[in-house]
């Protein structure tokens, strides 16, 4: 019986991918170790998409090769997105890796580790409620991956180079899947993809999103339902007529990337700030408390301070709930790479910066108005270290990309964990919140 440590970089759906790759091992009887050094086999599940991603990556291979040299015996396997687009590049830079596996063959992890014969696939994984999963997530939640790949044109993306076109997973599984985790103790369900609001419509499908959604409402023991990663051209009536509904979270990831018309063109992104906002109040006059959250690209090739300064308007006017900013990394062959990188990096991290200030402003005042309220949580345990305070989060807030809600503990809620609890919030800072029980 052999250990295996894996380390899962990037995105969730990345993490999903590690969490299968996982299973099939702990199939095969493999036993899953924390500690590197323990360890018989490091994986280490890379991502490829942005330059600060492909640097993280590096750094990584380079520190897992190092607790290689202390035993000769180990294995290392370099697994993902960037294996998948640098493979070579990369074998060059890491001779001492002893396996190598994009992104297409996360189900012949074994076979691999085994030096077993199987057959590649020709297009990127995508799971299914039949695959082995171990959670690495709280007991409380877990994210479903409902496709893979992505179809859209976005100048900047190399994801549909490495992961190809859009394919949804059949509803039936997604179902099925939700129905095994909620059996395991999971009460909320984080929905994953390139971009959710596009689901199903490879399969013929007429508001995809929507339809899965109605079914996943008939599953017990979910009571959050939380849909992460959409489109802002592709938010239907549907959809948001579905989101009225209990389980389902009130809370929207819309990635808008900027907000001057000519950069948003150049982009191959389909709303800029105008029209952005009128679909912002369409999304909050539907529903009122709802949570935003969106993503933006700052130092994109062309842009100065006038198409900065409509950045920060544009903030100002939508008061996002949450926010998270990335600087420009020119991708090869994504259709700007010609365009270059002609913004300096320090130009990009002060306007990054600048950003950030003005939506920790913004996330102040927004969390002011929790003040008093009684809300419900998520209870996932207790923050490291501190066993007087529970931590938790409302459904406003998706895991690991938004603030938390720390709640003072005593003895007597010592079996609250993983469940939803009712709380009053005492306080706030920029993300987060403070609470206490309601007795």
């Amino acid at each position: 019986m052999k250990k295996v440590a894996l380390i899962s970089l990037g995105c969730a759906k990345n993490l999903v991918d590690s969490e299968v790759m996982l299973g099939y091992l702990a199939q095969d009887n493999f036993t899953i170790v924390t500690d590197l050094h323990e360890a018989d086999v490091i994986v280490v599940n890379t991502c490829g998409f942005i330059q600060d991603a492909r640097q993280e990556a590096l750094e990584v291979l380079a520190d897992t090769l190092k607790v290689k040299r202390t035993d000769s015996n180990k294995k290392v396997v370099a697994a993902g997105c960037y294996v998948e687009r640098s493979k070579h590049e990369l074998s060059l830079k890491f001779p001492e890796v002893d396996y190598w596996m994009g992104v297409k063959d996360v189900d012949n992890i074994v076979s691999i580790l085994e030096e077993k014969p199987y057959q590649s696939s020709s297009q990127c994984f995508l799971y299914d409620h039949r695959s082995p999963r171990i959670l690495s997530t709280p007991s409380s939640w877990a994210y479903i991956k409902i496709s893979e790949g992505c179809s859209h044109n976005c100048s900047f993306c190399a994801i549909p180079q490495i992961k190809g076109p859009y394919r949804s997973r059949h509803i039936q599984s997604i179902i099925e899947e939700a129905a095994m985790l909620s059996e395991q103790g999971v009460k909320e369900i984080n929905l994953i993809s390139q971009d959710s609001t596009y689901f199903g419509r490879d399969l013929g499908l007429k508001d995809g999103l929507a339809v899965l959604l109605a079914k996943l409402l008939n599953v017990k023991g979910v009571e959050w339902i939380r849909v992460l990663y959409g489109y802002p051209e592709e938010i239907s009536d549907a959809l948001l007529e579905i989101m009225h509904e209990m389980k389902i979270c009130s809370y929207l990831d819309i990635p808008f990337q900027h907000a001057d018309s000519s950069l948003v063109k150049q982009m191959k992104r389909g709303l800029d700030g105008q029209r952005a906002l009128h679909l912002i109040r369409k999304i909050r006059s539907n529903l009122p408390d709802v949570a935003l959250r969106t993503s933006l690209i700052v130092g994109f090739p062309g842009e100065e301070e006038r198409e900065f300064e409509k950045v920060l308007d544009f903030m100002r006017e939508a008061r996002f709930e949450h926010l998270g900013v990335f600087t420009y990394s020119p991708e090869e062959d994504t259709a700007c790479f010609s365009l270059g990188d002609p913004i300096t990096a320090s130009v990009k991290e002060e306007r990054r910066d600048r950003i950030l200030q003005l939506q920790s402003e913004i996330s102040f005042q927004n969390n002011t108005r929790y003040l008093g309220q009684n809300m419900d949580v998520l209870i996932e345990g207790h923050p490291e270290g501190e066993s007087h305070l529970f931590m938790g989060r409302t459904h406003y807030q998706a895991p690991e990309v938004d603030g938390v809600v720390f709640i003072e503990a005593d003895k007597s809620q010592a079996d609250v964990i993983g469940s939803i609890q009712n709380v009053e919030i005492t306080d706030r800072d920029v993300y987060d919140l403070y609470a206490k029980f309601i007795k």
